[in-house]
């Protein structure tokens, strides 16, 4: 039988909210495949000033897949240096090749090396791991992947698991090969936080809270909703906030990955035709013209509603725009619940987030990737990771302690028998 369609022919969730109920959730095919991207010593370049860069190559990932798959709906997530895509098996081979031709542009011209690996989702199963997903509609042009079970973040680890002979890594081939990145867009200019600040969030349940899996995020959400407000509230992209970049050194990135070639000629064309489409874009916005069926006086709102700064997958991640104040209310609940064992978090806070566009049509398909300045998720995930190890040590010195008690007090009761 064939599994092509499982993804598309799941029924769309209508409120974010609903992606905390298990029920909501069907199993991924054993005959699928994991796909797992991202940037190998990320944290390193960020603290370059590479983060652009970084974030640039995650979304070509899914662009490269996406252009592989054309009318076969397969769900994705955009996780800041790099992605986790779900494949069919008719998808293996040319993704493989697309991902590992992305490979070679991300050496070429970035100088940073995309890991990339591909996991069948029988093996995640296989040790008692699940793939569930979901669908929940964004917006009239986006409807977003959301992933539960733990089957994502192990199928995760199981490409990151070092060693040269991890057969679940893709390796760079000495040929050259060709991958269409058509679709892609990062034309944005950085968006200032309309508060005064921009959180990057990362939370992910360590337990059943009351007997309930996923309890721990539906309550993390009422709280952010408490703190924060509403979504339009803490929405981190306003309707008529995004504006155009013109400077050669942002939009040369574009320029890299999607000239016919790498020779002056090509280049410096591709760099003009942006301008030159950014320009007409900024004309028409302005004038709120309206071009055959496309009406370009609204498509910043089309924009906004097709972003992803909140999303799971096995994880909640948020990217939040609000005051200080608000954070650390927000953070002081994050903590209790951290310490009460529910969950795990990571923060990062700039005052502006970035956007990198996935655009197939202006008034059509489209989804906008964001995230954090300076780091974002990359780094939001880096605190996590801290807060995950102090728990294991703090556990295993809270072990520790509690079998010297109970040896202790052993050892008192027998002293106390013996003197009776």
């Amino acid at each position: 039988m064939r599994t092509e369609t499982f993804y598309a022919d799941l029924a769309p969730l209508k409120q974010f909210l609903e992606i905390t109920k298990p029920e909501n959730f069907r199993s991924v095919p054993d005959d699928w495949y994991v796909v797992v991207t991202d940037i190998v010593e990320s944290t390193k370049a960020i603290e370059e000033g590479r983060y652009k860069d970084i974030n640039l190559l995650g979304a070509c990932s899914i662009i490269a897949v996406l252009n592989i798959a054309r009318k076969i709906e397969i769900p994705f997530v955009f996780g800041g240096d790099g992605a986790s895509i779900v494949i069919p098996p008719t998808l293996y081979a040319g993704t493989k090749k697309a991902l590992l031709s992305l490979q070679q542009l991300a050496q070429s011209e970035f100088d940073l090396k995309l890991r990339v690996g591909i996991v069948p989702v029988a093996v995640v199963t296989a040790a008692n791991y699940a793939v569930k997903a979901a669908k929940l509609r964004v917006s009239e042009n986006y409807s977003q992947a959301v992933f539960i079970g733990g089957g994502m973040t192990y199928a995760t680890e199981l490409v990151k698991a070092p060693g040269e002979a991890n057969i679940y890594r893709l390796q760079q081939p000495d040929a050259v090969l060709d991958v269409d990145l058509s679709g892609l867009e990062c034309r944005w200019q950085d968006i200032p936080t309309k508060h005064e600040e921009i959180l990057s969030l990362i939370i992910m349940e360590t337990g059943q809270h009351l007997g309930k899996a996923g309890a721990a995020y539906q309550n993390v959400i009422k709280q952010i909703e408490k703190v924060y407000g509403n979504d339009l509230s803490y929405h981190p992209v306003v309707a008529n906030e995004p504006n155009l970049t013109f400077q050669t050194k942002h939009l040369i990135k574009e320029t890299k990955l999607r000239s016919k070639s790498n020779s002056w000629f090509h280049r410096t064309a591709y760099l003009w035709k942006i301008k030159l489409e950014n320009f007409l874009g900024l004309i028409f916005m302005k004038f709120k013209l309206k071009i055959g069926d496309m009406d370009w006086g609204g498509y910043k709102k089309v924009l906004t509603e097709a972003t992803d700064y909140r999303k799971f997958d096995d994880m909640l991640r948020m990217v939040i725009s609000g005051t200080k104040l608000q954070r650390e209310q927000l953070i002081n609940y994050l903590e209790e619940q951290y310490k009460a064992g529910h969950l795990v978090y990571g923060t990062h806070v700039s005052d502006r987030a970035l956007m990198t566009c996935l655009v197939f049509e202006h008034n059509g398909p489209q989804v906008h990737f964001i995230d954090g300045a300076d780091g974002g998720y990359t780094l939001a995930a880096k605190a996590m990771k801290a807060r995950m190890h102090r728990k294991v040590l703090n556990w295993s010195s809270y072990v520790s302690l509690n079998r010297r008690q109970k040896r202790s007090a052993s050892k008192a009761l027998d002293g106390k028998l013996r003197a009776e």
